[in-house]
């Protein structure tokens, strides 16, 4: 089996080496895009750009930017960059916004893809020897394709379980002795809850945890660990650019490594699309420079984090990226405060409160309302109404200095707030209802 993942030379490249590779493959992705993507080439033409324009990364800001609604303008095939006939699938988004966005894949498409979700799992460990658990959705959704198709390029025994049926999830996990768990955060710590209650930790042998496709803090990321007595690590991608493995922690889990080899990134000022130096925090955007079907120019991509390329002690030379910190399009403004959901479950996890929480935003006679509901411990669940009482001014105190506003805090009984098997319904805005 050819493991175009094993490339140390690409992983541990020389940085000018890096940018005269993605010089190279940029130039030529251009002119794809131009010949075959009549939508996006008239968008360059609208802004005065051709491909002679374009002679490596740093002419990159001249081309024109592409959002999420100009996929949805063009779905389904206007943003083809191969006949239909060399495409073998389609992955999209939920469409739980708008039209769905549907990505496509040639077959070099697909290899390149597992390639990317390949490197994640070498690095945080993975090898022949690992039992890997997907855990993430299949179908539609890219979490369940990306990371089974890159378990089998590592060689390592892949267990395709899907989300859901937790009972099922953890006896094959036990009976398996799976190592490396993939699934979204939020699922991660509810499996981790389940073994907990079920005194089965001594029967699960994972080392790891390949987490994303959601929000999580630095705080969920110790709660999970801790439950499952394992290392969690993150892993970024959108269904726009290919799926997860974009990029991806290493063993230091002080960042993700972008594979730059694939993908260049860029941060800008989100208001006037200025380009921000490294080290600044502001929206993601990114350039697909091998992909074939799907090749997206400077997308958008409404995740707002920092890049540095400091030397990361793995020896990979590729740039990193925060771990996103809210997206611009995820903040809430709740009377005329910014508010992000990721400040709200940093206190409370701090304040040793469970991750399982809601954020439910409302109006009444034209003024915001703002309660969260926080479930309870058994044992804080078990003391008496005074304490509980005590806990929640506690916690309205704690936002309150984190963001400036108050809200409501409600303690609820252990279990009454809905589990997700996939990605966690954190927030209810019920003033989207009245437009």
């Amino acid at each position: 089996m050819e493991k175009r993942y094993y490339q140390p030379e690409i992983e541990t490249m020389p940085v000018d080496q890096i940018k005269a590779l993605q010089s190279e493959r940029l130039v030529k992705q251009v002119k794809h895009v131009w010949e075959n993507v009549p939508y996006y080439r008239a968008k360059m033409e609208e802004k005065g750009v051709t491909p002679d324009d374009i002679k490596g990364i740093e002419d990159l800001h001249k081309l024109p930017f592409l959002t999420k609604d100009d996929l949805r303008d063009a779905y389904p095939y206007g943003l083809l960059g191969k006949p239909l006939k060399e495409c073998v699938r389609i992955q999209s988004t939920s469409g739980t916004t708008g039209r769905r966005v549907v990505a496509f894949y040639t077959q070099h498409d697909i290899d390149l893809w597992e390639d990317c979700c390949a490197r994640a799992i070498t690095a945080v460990g993975g090898t022949d020897e690992d039992v890997v658990q997907v855990a993430y959705g299949y179908g539609l959704f890219t979490g369940g394709p990306g990371l089974n198709g890159g378990s089998h390029k590592v060689g390592c025994l892949t267990v395709p379980m899907s989300s859901g049926n937790t009972d099922r999830q953890v006896q094959f996990m036990a009976d398996l002795e799976s190592t490396i768990l993939c699934c979204t955060p939020s699922y991660a710590a509810y499996i981790g809850e389940y073994i907990e209650e079920k005194g089965l930790k001594d029967t699960i042998k994972l080392k790891a945890g390949i987490f994303g496709a959601e929000a999580w803090t630095e705080e969920m990321r110790h709660d999970i660990q801790e439950k499952l007595g394992i290392k969690a690590y993150d892993i970024y991608g959108l269904t726009e650019t290919s799926g997860p493995g974009v990029a991806f922690e290493c063993e230091a889990q002080t960042g993700m490594h972008i594979n730059e080899d694939h993908f260049i990134a860029e941060i800008i000022d989100s208001k006037t699309g200025e380009v921000l130096p490294e080290g600044e925090k502001g929206e993601l955007v990114f350039t697909s420079i091998t992909k074939e079907a799907f090749p997206l120019l400077r997308y958008r991509t409404k995740d707002l984090c920092i890049l540095n390329r400091k030397p990361c002690s793995c020896g990979r030379t590729h740039i990193k990226m925060s771990k996103p910190l809210g997206r611009s399009d995820d903040m809430l403004i709740i009377r005329g405060v910014n508010v992000f959901p990721s400040q709200i479950e940093t206190v409370l996890l701090n304040e040793g409160m469970t991750p399982n929480y809601q954020i439910i935003v409302d109006r009444v006679n034209n003024n915001d309302t703002f309660d969260i509901n926080v479930e309870m411990s058994q044992e804080m669940f078990s003391d008496n109404m005074a304490k509980i009482t005590e806990k929640e001014k506690q916690l309205v105190e704690s936002l309150k200095s984190m963001l400036g506003i108050q809200a409501k805090v409600h303690l609820v009984a252990p279990k009454s707030i809905v589990r997700s098997e996939g990605k966690a319904v954190r927030v209810i805005d019920k003033r989207k209802l009245y437009g």
